[in-house]
């Protein structure tokens, strides 16, 4: 179903049982297979592919010629870059062991999550069946291989971990000003100097906790 107030491109391409909600934006040559669902409020930038029964939350922004295939569950405010790629296939052969065209049945879906708020920047490749955090930071042409924790900054081929970012982007800093490191103290305190917001690194889950005090430094 298209909500009325969705603007579709005339030259996207969508295919039966395409779910496109109110505020979305399709644009030029994008396409969308069967079953896919694109929340309220996205843009679906030129050349995108959206593969069968793909989701996306609400105000998600695909980028131009980005590739979303088949087993990929996007959350909410999810940033993904122009020309990412994101996979489903971990050991992808043409053929079966007997030389025959591989078909549907002779492969198995390693589904990937990108969870609310989090970023793929252009041109990064998600590999199959990974984890993309909350509100972590993809670097443009990253190679990402394995799990990326919620808050963090990963780069490089494969995908490593050099910091730390805020719900709203920023890198965070420690106290003393510099960027925070991959892997700081347990009891460390961790500040956004765009927002302010506090966060405390937690190395059991690897990941950051809110806080709710200021960080030291933080914009008045």
């Amino acid at each position: 179903m298209i909500d009325p107030t969705a603007r579709v491109h005339a030259s996207a391409d969508l295919e039966s049982d395409v779910s496109v909600g109110p505020g979305s934006s399709v644009w030029n040559r994008a396409v969308l297979r069967n079953g896919a669902r694109v929340g309220a409020e996205c843009v679906i930038g030129r050349d995108v592919f959206i593969d069968e029964g793909v989701r996306l939350g609400d105000r998600v922004k695909v980028q131009n010629g980005a590739l979303v295939y088949h087993g990929v569950t996007v959350g909410n405010g999810v940033f993904i870059g122009p020309g990412a790629i994101l996979t489903n296939d971990r050991y992808p052969r043409a053929v079966t062991a007997t030389g025959e065209l591989a078909g549907q049945s002779d492969w198995t879906v390693s589904p990937i999550e990108l969870a609310d708020g989090c970023s793929i920047g252009a041109g990064a490749i998600v590999v199959a069946g990974t984890r993309v955090g909350r509100f972590a930071t993809v670097g443009a042409g990253a190679i990402v291989t394995r799990d990326v924790p919620d808050f963090a900054l990963v780069a490089g081929n494969p995908a490593h971990r050099f910091g730390w970012v805020c719900a709203c982007g920023a890198r965070l800093t420690d106290e003393t000003g510099a960027n925070a490191s991959a892997d700081p103290s347990p009891d460390a305190s961790l500040g956004c100097p765009r927002c302010g917001r506090g966060y405390a690194y937690n190395p059991q889950a690897v990941s950051l906790d809110e806080r709710t005090d200021p960080h030291r430094g933080a914009p008045e």
